[in-house]
């Protein structure tokens, strides 16, 4: 056996190498990951890392040899009731692949201190060969709507090059503060990890519950900064209250951490519920201004839908998947007086 050289796609933006190699050898035991690692093995672009750098889209992993058959095997234990919740979600599947209709709140993979992740529950629902699916791309945890899955790694790696080659195209729907003025447009910005967050830091930084997020959160850099990577989102006001809400769908072109949340807010407008992106400093005067106070009864929940995905499937066609409005967005439409039935403009906008 020799070296191979694998590289980082889309979706896998911004993951810890530990957590590739789990996604991508999940036999791979963490004592012998950290072995080949620490003693320079693994080579991210050519350079020594560790196991918490964070990979970026493009990037060259260098694996080395591994004898998995001295590792013990991970043995799943299918769970009747996540086979079932699994069940519920679907909202389109075939021999390859299913579109899973994520809820608000639920992980989509596990990390420090969640337990429940549909990574997980997906281990209830292996093939007849006994493979579990994989997932082919991530929402956050309060983004509902539209999530792939693929039922077989080769499955996986023709969908993972149709996102990296970005024929996928991804229409979201957001509840807004306020209305953005031009009521469409295109947000082209540089993001970086939330390192260094002298704009939103001031002298009382810590004092208030709320600020621990801001060390969370994407930062808009400037080219050339540490970390920075281009980001584009197309957006469109589809409907709007006042000046106080307005319903946007938004799709974007690149694929960052929280990219439509930071796009959001970096406009002055932030996502209706959002803890991290939608707070502001308290010398912020939009943070009072009654014409853009979010209407009583609307649930603080974060308004962000992964609402279409449209993609040529692997073995010929299109693969064309909505998803329904979560319970706190239809109430919320409902409350505005929003209909669904709406032309999105963004859906007929040029390439």
């Amino acid at each position: 056996m020799s070296a191979e050289t694998l590289q980082v796609t889309e979706d896998e933006e911004g993951m810890r190498l530990d957590r590739w190699f789990k996604r991508r050898v999940p036999t791979l035991s963490l004592s012998h990951l950290n072995k080949i690692v620490r003693t320079g093995q693994v080579r991210v672009d050519g350079a020594r890392v560790k196991t918490a750098f964070r990979l970026t889209q493009g990037q060259s992993v260098r694996v080395p040899p591994l004898n998995l058959e001295a590792q013990p095997e991970r043995i799943f234990e299918p769970i009747e009731s996540d086979a079932r919740a699994l069940r519920d979600m679907v909202l389109f599947e075939d021999r390859d692949l299913m579109v899973l209709n994520k809820p608000f709140g639920l992980a989509v993979q596990g990390g420090s201190g969640t337990k429940v992740h549909i990574d997980g529950m997906l281990a209830s629902i292996p093939n007849e060969r006994g493979d579990r699916p994989v997932l082919v791309h991530r929402l956050d945890r309060d983004t509902s709507g539209v999530l792939l899955v693929a039922k077989t790694r080769k499955m996986a790696a023709d969908l993972g090059e149709v996102f990296r080659s970005r024929q996928a195209k991804k229409t979201y729907w957001a509840l807004v503060e306020g209305v953005p003025r031009p009521e469409q447009g295109r947000i082209s910005l540089y993001l970086a990890k939330g390192e260094g967050m002298g704009d939103v830091r001031g002298p009382n930084f810590g004092s208030d519950p709320s600020d621990h997020l801001a060390r969370e959160k994407m930062r808009v850099a400037k080219h050339g900064d540490d970390d920075a990577q281009h980001s584009v989102t197309y957006y469109a006001t589809v409907d709007r209250v006042v000046s106080r809400v307005a319903w946007l769908s938004m799709k974007p072109i690149t694929g960052r951490t929280h990219q439509l949340r930071a796009h959001a807010e970096a406009i002055g407008h932030p996502i209706i519920g959002d803890p991290k992106y939608g707070l502001k400093p308290k010398n912020d005067p939009r943070r009072n201004d009654p014409l853009r106070a979010v209407p009583d009864g609307i649930e603080m929940k974060l308004h962000l839908l992964a609402r279409r995905l449209v993609l040529p499937h692997p073995r010929g066609g299109t693969l064309d998947v909505t998803a329904p409005l979560p319970a706190h967005m239809k109430h919320s439409f409902d409350m505005l007086g929003f209909d669904i039935g709406t032309a999105d403009p963004i859906e007929n906008a040029p390439e």
